[in-house]
């Protein structure tokens, strides 16, 4: 029977009665030391010549009762050869190193983060399109996750949600650049595998065909009577898609661009060649209409160096509007027509440019399309007069849809 009972160890407590070591038998301790709020129990033992401590609990959680049983168990153990303390501090070790790799453990947010670093910026001409995919698509689906527990049901999941809120191209995109973000994971020894690596354009947003959507002059007529009328769609966003169609510039080049590019005095966009998807600087001719366009979003811009700044007053990774702005705007203005893009708007122009009678060389100059095969390589005129005579006749064919004139209008005569 044991030395020690629940009353002694009562009194002890309540008359604050502190000890180092009173034992009950067999190995089994009672500590009390000043420090402790509760007395503890404690097993000593022998093992392999050397004296050994090890605590198993605090009065308050285990009876007398249990740690008498607690200690035979222990004792039992040692019989048979285990280091009973040694094992209890391996396993607590091992507990803590588990807790400390979880916290070490990369999410899929940082790897992204990371590779948009190390493999993006600075190398990419349009890293905010790589940047918009990973802030909207990866990281709200996936980005919590630790790098080394994402699994392919994971990703089917992810492109689903961007299938399903009407975006496919977007889905292949996102799926483009989640394989390309973890095949960086297995270069960085974080993965074995990669989890997207299964998953083809048919998993995400099918096969992308080649669009042939134009607005023609009624439908324009139509889409401009829409946006004035349009809720939630502002100024700003009419002046961008009116400057799109207008300049029949790419997206991204209008998005990011700074005022620093225009000289609005001599009617010129200077569009340099790291901004551009041909990889050559073009000097844009600006019609009377589309400076008086840019001046009034510099108004509305309130001093920003960009031309279409940020809107939220929050902080934001982009000084300008994000890809997705126009998107979105554009899906304010209910004008009752087939689907149409932004890029769309690009194809009505050149469509219309051709309606117009600009020769071909000079309406895919007026796109900064790069001409073909031996015009290409031996043509350096940049037909700067032809291509400001082209978006003039251009722009007075907007500014009468607007208005809502129909007709025809005199095509421009081709010098012989």
């Amino acid at each position: 029977m044991g030395k020690l009972n629940d009353i002694q160890i009562r009194n002890w407590i309540k008359a604050g009665e502190h000890f180092d070591m009173r034992g009950d038998g067999d190995g089994l301790y009672l500590c009390y030391r000043e420090n402790y709020a509760i007395p503890v129990w404690k097993f000593r033992y022998r093992f392999a010549g050397h004296q050994r401590v090890m605590n198993i609990g605090s009065y308050k959680n285990i009876s007398l009762a249990d740690a008498r049983k607690t200690a035979k168990e222990l004792s039992a153990k040692i019989a048979l050869g285990y280091d009973v303390a040694g094992e209890k501090q391996e396993r607590k070790a091992e507990a803590k190193a588990k807790i400390e790799e979880a916290k070490r453990a990369m999410t899929v947010a940082q790897l992204a983060d990371d590779y948009f670093e190390r493999n993006i910026l600075g190398r990419w001409k349009h890293p905010n399109i790589v940047r918009s995919r990973i802030e909207k698509d990866i990281k709200p689906n996936i980005g919590k996750l630790a790098v080394d527990a994402v699994k392919p049901m994971h990703i089917d999941a992810m492109l689903q949600t961007v299938v399903k809120r009407g975006a496919p191209s977007i889905a292949n995109d996102v799926l483009r650049w989640t394989k390309r973000i973890f095949n960086f994971a297995i270069k960085r020894h974080l993965v074995e595998y990669n989890p997207a690596s299964a998953f083809d354009s048919s998993d995400a947003g099918g096969k992308e065909k080649s669009r042939e959507r134009a607005l023609s002059e009624a439908e324009l007529i139509q889409f401009f009577a829409a946006m004035k009328t349009a809720k939630g769609f502002s100024r700003e966003n009419e002046l961008t898609v009116k400057l799109l169609l207008l300049l029949a510039v790419r997206k991204s080049e209008l998005i990011e661009a700074p005022w620093s590019e225009f000289d609005l005095e001599n009617a010129v966009w200077n569009l340099p060649a790291e901004r551009t998807k041909t990889g050559a600087a073009i000097d844009i001719p600006l019609s009377a209409i589309a400076v008086e366009w840019l001046e009034e979003l510099k108004r509305l811009g309130c001093g920003s160096s960009w031309v279409l700044p940020a809107r939220k007053a929050q902080n934001r990774m982009l000084p300008h509007i994000c890809e997705s702005t126009i998107g979105v705007a554009l899906a304010k203005v209910k004008h009752g027509l087939e689907h149409f893009t932004a890029h769309d708007l690009r194809r009505t122009a050149r469509t219309h440019l051709a309606a117009l009678g600009i020769a071909p060389h000079v309406a895919e100059r007026c796109l900064n399309h790069k001409l073909k095969g031996v015009e290409e390589r031996y043509n350096r005129h940049d037909y700067f007069e032809e291509r400001k005579l082209a978006l003039n006749a251009w722009a007075d064919l907007l500014l009468r849809l607007e208005r809502g004139e129909t007709g025809k209008v005199v095509p421009i005569k081709r010098k012989a």
